[in-house]
């Protein structure tokens, strides 16, 4: 199972160039997609849910052409969009079931032993009588998870779903994502770097429509290692450290601006060489296209 996506361009009636000859190919497991808000992240997975389509470019999926037989993929897609309507007055087991029929599962009895699988799997079976208007955000991502997951798909897509989650809700949605990916192709599009860590083993980094790396990781984090160096400055000196040095992030703890930077060779100046880690990676791309303290 593989997604292959070529030379896929997008722009705008405004103007804005949301997606800018990107090629990707996406292995079975979890894939992250790692970007700053704008960065052309939604746009490439609506491209892909065959929900728009874009000006140039290919996608396939096995030896399905994406853009051409957009039911065959549909049949095969979970897809979790980073905003998704409920109606808030149906339960969760009522709205499932409906989503089961529309996916072509006539059978009743074959759609109440699914919905109570999945309701199990997200941990809402108790909660699966509640209208859905009652849920916490991540109850209501769980659920989202849960109607993706309706007729086994081979591809999922899930947009930003961390997002807005306390911590303990965010580990259950990782143990969920993780066991998905087991046998699927998972697709994480998101702009926090710990959902990627913690999940993916291979990645792309996207900004302002392009992708400005691809790989596992470990490999992003030994590219950059050995070159990372930080220092605590006061923020008026900022300006003059980003004139000397290749400032990637800024950081403020206790009132002073924690600076980290690039460096092929030790920068001396009170700089201390630390480990880099997949945030240093992210950073060191994006700060090439953006303003590191916009970031």
């Amino acid at each position: 199972m593989e997604l292959t996506i070529t030379s896929l361009s997008k722009t705008y009636p405004n103007g804005v160039k949301a997606l800018n000859d990107i090629s990707l190919t996406i292995p079975q497991g979890m894939f992250g997609l790692l970007g700053p808000n704008g960065a052309g992240k939604s746009t490439l997975m609506r491209t892909i849910a065959t929900l728009q389509d874009p000006d140039s470019g290919s996608i396939t999926l096995d030896n399905i052409n994406v853009l051409e037989d957009k039911q065959a993929v549909r049949e095969r897609l979970g897809y979790l969009p980073q905003d998704f309507g409920l109606y808030p007055r149906i339960s969760a087991e009522v709205m499932l079931d409906h989503i089961a029929q529309m996916k072509g599962i006539g059978n009743k009895s074959e759609r109440k032993v699914l919905v109570e699988s999945l309701l199990q799997k997200v941990n809402l079976y108790t909660h699966r009588k509640k209208g859905l208007g009652t849920y916490s955000g991540g109850m209501r991502q769980r659920f989202g998870i849960a109607q993706a997951l309706v007729g086994s798909p081979s591809l999922i897509i899930v947009d930003e779903p961390t997002a807005g989650l306390d911590p303990s809700e965010r580990n259950r949605f990782y143990n969920l994502l993780s066991e998905i990916g087991e046998n699927t192709v998972v697709i994480l599009s998101t702009h926090i770097v710990e959902d990627v860590n913690t999940l993916c083993s291979n990645m792309a980094i996207i900004c302002q429509g392009e992708v400005l790396m691809q790989g596992k990781p470990a490999e992003g984090i030994a590219s950059v290692n050995g070159k990372i160096y930080k220092k605590s400055i006061e923020k008026s000196d900022l300006g003059e450290y980003r004139e000397k040095y290749s400032v990637i992030s800024t950081k403020l703890l206790e009132g002073k601006l924690s600076l980290r930077i690039e460096s092929d060779e030790n920068p001396g100046n009170g700089f201390e060489a630390v480990p880099a880690d997949l945030e240093d990676v992210y950073f060191s791309h994006i700060s090439k296209k953006v303003d590191p303290i916009t970031i």
